[in-house]
């Protein structure tokens, strides 16, 4: 069984910083892209954040500047490192994979884990 389990967040002033890690464990022929997602009250889930297998990176252009994803393939580990934090960037923030496993290749997401950016 894959799973996604995320940690960090939390409550952060506006200009601080903070480090998402998303880990992902089971039985595991690869992984691909790996992701960070966010979803804001009253709106839709965006994409904050990718990175390929390879280590290409892409963000939202929100965030371009300020957040860093990266991932440490021994690990199964991706991790997203926030800076400069806006009150706007309050949401809760879902970890995403795409996963081969033995059952074919899938996405799988995190339980997400809550960032609220306030004085």
């Amino acid at each position: 069984q894959v799973r996604l389990v995320e940690s960090g967040g939390g409550l952060v002033q506006p200009g601080g910083a903070v480090r998402l890690s998303c880990a992902a464990s089971g039985v595991m022929i690869s992984i691909n892209t790996m992701a960070w997602h966010r979803q804001a009250p009253g709106k839709q889930r965006e994409l904050v954040a990718a990175v390929t297998s390879g280590g290409s990176t892409n963000y939202a252009d929100s965030v371009k500047g300020r957040f860093t994803i990266s991932r440490d393939n021994a690990k199964a580990t991706v991790y997203l490192q926030m800076n400069s934090l806006k009150p706007e960037d309050t949401a809760v923030y879902y970890c995403n994979a795409r996963i081969h496993a033995f059952a074919g290749e899938n996405d799988y997401w995190g339980q997400g884990t809550q960032v609220t950016v306030s004085s």
